[in-house]
């Protein structure tokens, strides 16, 4: 069979892969090394350094460079911009976008276009996804997030999946929890401190603190929070974050919003690191309730939670992630998706030619 061409555009914040925060971009990387491996012939478009086997063009050596600042939405744009010049030079059989300005270039493309969407939908993402073009496909990556938005043209969802072997796995834990996110209300590191003080456990905050919002939810949330008890570690590197989550006697993430899919808290179960989570978005997808965490209703139930960890087995966790978001299955189904996509673009062809 003819070897298929796949572009996979990444969103224009963070290497691939990321080499701190950066969940998609973490996405983008399994994704691009398990399609090379089955033998696509695969074009990353994103910025920074060259890290996959696949064919690296960037739009831009400095990442991070708008993040957090006014010229944010224009180098969205001028991202997507480049992205569609070097596709219309690729001439590839599909394009995978995962950028959110990227696909506005789709339409009228003579390829299909697959566009997984990362983010929160809400009234002004459901227009804006609503309005593009009927050559893109787009992805969910979660039910909970397609449930939500009943009116889009979804056509299909793929949970993100990890290289579990890529975690250490560890059994023996340390005498500490961890958050590890972003800072933001909607994260809830604020919840995380509370709870982990009143259970009396020591706690590690490890959170990107670098746009404007972040450093004022730090100053504002978190700062008077820090002292006994509560170890502000800042952005960890991808290794840093490792240990600590395979240190960590469990995550907690009492997020207070309906998070379309939580990667962090498949890589603290691939480290046989339990979860303890509020029931929001895709929190009841990810997390089997008292076999790899805790999966709550309120936040005041979060220390008693956090008090019965030692009731989860580390390997039930570690299982639950090789059954369940193996970069296997992830391949497989965005594989079929891509099959779908090419073979409505042919019947789409050949009724225009008819």
């Amino acid at each position: 069979m003819e070897t298929k061409h796949i572009v996979v555009v990444a969103p224009p914040w963070f290497d691939v892969p990321p080499l701190a925060y950066g969940g998609a971009e973490a996405v983008c990387y399994d994704l691009v090394q398990g399609l090379v491996a089955r033998g696509f012939k695969v074009t990353l478009i994103g910025v920074g350094d060259d890290h996959t086997d696949a064919v690296f063009i960037p739009t831009s050596r400095a990442p991070r460079e708008a993040l957090g600042t006014p010229e944010r939405l224009t180098f969205e744009l001028a991202h997507a911009a480049r992205s569609a010049a070097l596709v219309e030079q690729l001439q590839p059989d599909l394009v995978h976008d995962h950028s959110v300005a990227g696909p506005l270039t789709a339409a009228g493309r003579p390829w299909p276009t697959v566009v997984t969407v990362h983010g929160a939908i809400g009234l002004a993402e459901r227009v804006y996804y609503g309005s593009l073009s009927r050559d893109v496909s787009l992805v969910a990556i979660s039910d909970s997030q397609r449930i939500m938005t009943p009116g889009l043209p979804w056509a299909g969802m793929v949970h993100n999946g990890i290289l579990a072997s890529a975690f250490p796995f560890r059994a023996a834990k340390d005498d500490f929890v961890l958050f590890l996110g972003r800072l933001s209300a909607d994260k809830g590191p604020d919840l995380a401190i509370d709870a982990a003080r009143e259970a009396g456990i020591d706690i590690v905050v490890a959170a990107k603190n670098e746009e404007p919002g972040e450093r004022r939810f730090f100053r504002e949330k978190i700062e008077p929070r820090l002292g006994p008890g509560v170890r502000w570690a800042g952005e960890v590197s991808a290794q840093e974050k490792r240990e600590l989550l395979s240190r960590a006697r469990g995550l907690v993430s009492p997020i207070r919003w309906s998070e379309p899919f939580g990667l962090v808290l498949v890589e603290a179960m691939a480290c046989g690191t339990p979860v303890v989570a509020l029931r929001r978005g895709s929190v009841p997808e990810i997390v089997m309730n008292g076999r790899t965490g805790f999966v709550l209703d309120d936040e005041h139930e979060l220390p008693e939670a956090l008090g019965r960890l030692a009731e989860i087995d580390p390997a039930a966790c570690r299982r639950h992630v090789e059954t369940a978001f193996s970069v296997g299955a992830m391949v497989d189904a965005y594989v079929q998706i891509y099959r779908d996509a090419m073979a409505r673009a042919t019947e789409a062809r050949f009724e225009f030619a008819v």
